[in-house]
C-alpha cells in the first residue's frame, strides 16, 4: 500500500466509524421504543443494526452506555427540528402554532424516536451529560414561556414548568392514544387539541383561536 492510498484510508477511518456507531444509535432506538429498556438485552439492537455483539461493545461499554448515546441523539434531532430558526424570546400564538405543527412532523416523521422519547423509565440510567442535552430543550421554552407571561400573552396562572409539562403532556397523550389505536387523528383533531392547549396556557385577552 503507498503513502497516498494509506492516507486517504487513514482520513475515511472517523467516517466510518460515525457512521456505525449512528447505525448502532438508530437501531437502539427501535428496539427500545418497541420493546422498552428494562426488558431489552444488548443482542437484538445489534441484529436490528446489522453488526455483532462483539462490534457494538467497541462502540458502547453497556445498554446504560446505548441508552444515554440514544437519548442524547433523540434530543439534539428533537431540538433542532423544533427551535431551528426561531426567536423564542418574541412570544406571540403563532410562535405557538409552529411549535405544535413542528413536534407534529417529528411524531409523524420519526415515531420510534418520538416513542423512545416518551419512555419514562430512561430517566433511571441518564447521566449529568444527558440531563445537560435534556435542559438545553427545556430551558429555552421555559424562557419563552416566563416572558409570555410578562407581557401578558400567557397566563401566569400556571409555573412556566407546569406549562410547559402540560403541553407534553397532552401531546404525547393524544399520539400515544393514535398509536395505541384508541383514536385516529385528523388534522382537525389536531388542530382542536392544539387550540385547547392554547386556551389552557393563553391569558384571557389573548386566548383568539387560528384556523
Amino acid at each position: 500500500m503507498d503513502t497516498a492510498t494509506s492516507i486517504a484510508n487513514n482520513a475515511s477511518r472517523p467516517v466510518k466509524e460515525r457512521g456505525k456507531r449512528e447505525q448502532i444509535i438508530r437501531a437502539a432506538l427501535q428496539v427500545f421504543a418497541e420493546h422498552g429498556l428494562h426488558g431489552t438485552p444488548v443482542p437484538p439492537i445489534a441484529d436490528q443494526a446489522g453488526v455483532g455483539v462483539g462490534t457494538l461493545y467497541r462502540y458502547f461499554d453497556g445498554k446504560e452506555a446505548l441508552i444515554n448515546a440514544a437519548f442524547c441523539d433523540a434530543k439534539q434531532r428533537l431540538q433542532d427540528h423544533l427551535l431551528t430558526d426561531l426567536d423564542l424570546l418574541d412570544p406571540s400564538r403563532a410562535l405557538f402554532d409552529t411549535l405544535w405543527a413542528r413536534l407534529t412532523s417529528f411524531a409523524r416523521n420519526e415515531p420510534e424516536t418520538f416513542q423512545f422519547l416518551e419512555i419514562q423509565d430512561h430517566h433511571s440510567y441518564l447521566t449529568p451529560e444527558s440531563r445537560s442535552q435534556e435542559q438545553a430543550l427545556l430551558i429555552p421554552l421555559g424562557m419563552m414561556v416566563i416572558i409570555g407571561q410578562r407581557n401578558g400573552l400567557l397566563s401566569d396562572r400556571l409555573k412556566p414548568d407546569l406549562a410547559i409539562a402540560l403541553f407534553w403532556g397532552a401531546f404525547v397523550g393524544i399520539f400515544k392514544a393514535e398509536r395505541l389505536n384508541y383514536l385516529t387523528l385528523t388534522d382537525d383533531d389536531l388542530k382542536r387539541a392544539r387550540d385547547a392547549c392554547w386556551l389552557a396556557m393563553a391569558n384571557d385577552t389573548a386566548n383568539g383561536v387560528t384556523s
